[in-house]
């Protein structure tokens, strides 16, 4: 390998970091730098171009160690087999940049993974030792997200808890069927091994630090996983179903989607089209309902169609309450929380008012409207005072007439 200068580097190695979906936070913890003058502390999270409750973008240097890797795992564009510009960091050079850009105002914080460089061993130490740096050589305070190897010792993996807010171990493919056949090298027992063993160490660090004040944080914003959607055989249905065990069984924090996209000299068991961007932007709703709408999994999967794919052009919410207009319309006076977090339109934050204002008024249609984007959608789901909808929910072209209407671009508009 050719010497290459830093910023040819960070020019390959940052470009080599954008397939990894999985660079938000939330939940970590605030270090405060106003007693001990330590450097890159931020207040709530840290995360690569996104935004935090009060409506700041945040952004961190998100990266690899290395594009290197001994795996040739056939969906990756760093594969062993791979024809690409290779590059790799030695831990101080990562360290080094990390802290001039905050210090320019750039960053604040890091997102680092990695290729695999002679063993898991050996790049996990890596990564470790770019972490320890900036915590014990410089003080820094600002958000760190690892990505980290299963195949790595599990001391490596604690280690690595100590130093990082959140920690992330890629499951890569829905299936144990897409996995053995894309990426022959990994284990999805390896896999999930390393998963169940910093769930346990995440548990058992909150609870030290219920009982001991001074005792150390371990990875306090938890973990999180990614899956490459549309690269194997696996519906939607499946994804659904594989995101919701790895949500029960290991406490993650969050499941990231990312559409597979061909790439160069790919290899032939791979499809040769992507598919469609929507079909991630569903998978993410689908996710949002289980975690924040009260949604079982099998709820989600009903809203797929025969073919276990979920509708490109509704969202999951208003497929399920297509399927299951005996539900419906229901009250928007007197229903519960978690019927009216069903309804086709309404969001928590909208519930929520709901809830709060029917404690001194009966609510209209109106009322309800001016807390939705499109009333269209509410109507034949909804009673509200001096409203009901009639056959309006029985309608057999209900799909169409409230469906988001297609749009034809111009090319030179």
């Amino acid at each position: 390998m050719t010497q290459l200068q830093v910023t040819e580097k960070l020019a390959i190695l940052a470009d080599a970091a954008k397939y990894d979906a999985s660079c938000a936070s939330s939940g970590t913890v605030k270090r405060s730098s106003s007693k001990s003058g330590g450097i890159g502390s931020t207040e709530g999270m840290g995360i690569c171009h996104a935004y935090a409750p009060d409506g700041r973008c945040i952004s961190m240097l998100k990266i690899l160690l290395t594009n290197s890797c001994i795996f040739d795992c056939h969906y990756c564009i760093n594969r062993k087999s791979s024809n690409v510009r290779r590059a790799r960091f030695m831990p101080k050079e990562v360290v080094d940049l990390t802290i001039n850009f905050y210090k320019r105002n750039y960053i604040e914080g890091l997102f680092l993974s990695s290729g695999i460089i002679k063993s898991s061993n050996y790049t996990m130490e890596q990564i470790v030792e770019v972490a320890r740096s900036l915590r014990e050589d410089h003080d820094f305070r600002g958000y760190i997200h690892l990505k980290t190897i299963p195949d790595a010792d599990p001391e490596l993996l604690e280690a690595a808890g100590r130093y990082a807010d959140r920690l992330s171990i890629n499951v890569e493919l829905p299936t144990r069927e897409g996995l053995n056949r894309l990426a022959p090298e990994k284990s999805e027992e390896r896999i999930e091994g390393a998963m169940g063993g910093l769930k346990t160490s995440i548990l058992d660090g909150r609870d030290a630090k219920k009982k001991y004040r001074s005792a150390p944080n371990f990875a306090p914003a938890g973990q999180s996983t990614q899956m490459i959607v549309g690269a194997d055989a696996a519906t939607d249905s499946d994804i659904v179903r594989r995101a919701n065990g790895l949500y029960d069984r290991f406490g993650l924090r969050r499941v990231y989607y990312s559409a597979f996209s061909p790439i160069p000299d790919a290899s032939a068991v791979l499809p040769l089209q992507r598919p469609p961007l929507m079909r991630e932007h569903r998978l993410y709703q689908s996710d949002w309902l289980m975690r924040f709408y009260g949604f079982a999994p099998q709820e989600v999967v009903d809203a797929a169609q025969a073919d276990g794919m979920l509708p490109l052009d509704i969202d999951p919410k208003l497929a399920w309450a297509l399927k299951h207009r005996g539900q419906f319309p229901v009250d928007v006076n007197r229903a519960p929380k978690e019927m009216l977090w069903r309804v086709p339109g309404l969001g928590t934050k909208a519930v929520k008012a709901i809830l709060k204002a029917r404690r001194w008024r009966r609510l209209r249609l109106e009322d309800v409207g001016r807390l939705t984007v499109s009333i269209a959608k509410i109507r034949p789901f909804l009673i509200a005072d001096g409203w009901t909808p009639g056959a309006l929910t029985d309608l057999e072209h209900l799909r169409t007439s409230i469906a988001p209407k297609t749009e034809q671009l111009e090319l030179f508009a």
